[in-house]
């Protein structure tokens, strides 16, 4: 039996989303168990033979700053969901909370994995292949060291062959040119420390990619800075909604347009479901000493369902000992310097 955690009280809907979404997903997952964590009146009518509410007297909103989520709010709904992975009685955590104060209380909590020194926000953007690339880091860490990044490369590769059965996954390192002497000091280092990774077996290394590669589907993963991921992610987002408003209203200008429309429905329908980044949903919060799940906060019940079917597929897959294991093979090339000075900003909104 998988069990998950569910902050049902997070997010921009709160149970008026999760509720229904963890209804679907107990039903569509037998071996599946959730612990409903939020206020008692808002979880009341709810009932389910694998579900068992646990009691929070306190939700984290979605403008709180880290300080009053981690130190003011210490019996949230989102503490108590990841307490439960800390405790054992839950293998993973999922949230659509803040992600500011999601990460925080996490690394509080869980703390990170021996050889990593900062978790890294890992989601999926749609591409022309059909698929998803997947993505990190995703807003969690502005400022990376080359051995930062060569981490989350690590860490996303163990992520990718749980979630989709590749155990060799092709990573890629964003950049502004495919060519090894472009980019910055930080940019050309982390391509050596890649390189060598992959001589060393760690990881399938594909090279520097640029930023229309993600959505092309070059490489199974890419790596950048939670500035840069954060800035692709938002845009890929947009990108997606203006492709489908701006169809929408093109086919209902005149009578010839709907006509179109209607002889084109498959084609379309295909279209908005390749760019439906509900699909996607999920983001795992990798390098922590267990597993939580970050849903988007305006996420429906059907996105939110998907967050928890990454959980479940995470937990399922023994994830949280893939990474460590990657992570102790790799451990001689992972090591930043000592004198580095630890990023204390906090993560941005993913």
């Amino acid at each position: 039996m998988i069990t998950l955690a569910v902050d049902c009280m997070g997010g921009d809907h709160g149970p008026r989303v999760t509720l229904p979404a963890c209804r679907h997903f107990l039903d569509r997952y037998p071996d599946a168990a959730l612990l409903l964590v939020g206020l008692p009146a808002s979880l009341a009518e709810f009932a389910h033979p694998r579900a068992t509410v646990v009691v929070a007297s306190e939700v984290v909103g979605m403008d709180d700053s880290i300080e009053i989520a981690l130190r003011k709010k210490k019996d949230s709904s989102m503490r108590v969901a990841i307490s439960q992975v800390k405790q054992g009685t839950a293998q993973a955590a999922v949230s659509a909370g803040n992600t500011g104060a999601l990460m925080a209380i996490a690394r509080y909590l869980l703390k990170t994995l021996d050889g990593i020194d900062r978790p890294a926000i890992a989601g999926q953007i749609p591409n022309a292949k059909g698929g998803a690339t997947t993505v990190l880091d995703l807003g969690a860490n502005v400022d990376c060291t080359a051995e930062h990044l060569l981490q989350f490369a690590v860490m996303g590769s163990a992520l990718v062959s749980v979630l989709s059965d590749n155990e060799n996954p092709t990573v890629g390192l964003l950049n502004i040119g495919e060519e090894a002497i472009k980019g910055n000091e930080t940019i050309k280092r982390s391509g050596e420390l890649l390189r060598a990774a992959a001589q060393a077996g760690d990881l399938n290394f594909y090279g520097n990619v640029e930023g229309n590669d993600i959505f092309v589907g070059t490489t199974d993963i890419v790596v950048c800075d939670g500035f840069v991921g954060n800035v692709a992610l938002k845009t890929s987002e947009g990108l997606a909604s203006m492709i489908v408003n701006f169809l929408r209203v093109e086919f209902s200008r005149n009578l010839f347009t709907k006509f179109a429309a209607i002889l084109s429905y498959p084609v379309l329908t295909a279209l908005k479901k390749r760019m439906d980044h509900r699909r996607y949903n999920g983001a795992a919060l990798l390098g922590l000493r267990g597993l939580v799940f970050k849903s988007h906060g305006s996420a429906d019940a059907f996105a939110f369902e998907q967050a928890l079917h990454r959980a479940y597929d995470a937990a399922r897959n023994n994830l949280l000992d893939r990474v460590q294991a990657r992570i102790a093979h790799a451990a001689p090339l992972l090591a930043v310097p000592a004198d580095y000075a630890l990023d204390t900003t906090a993560p941005m909104s993913a």
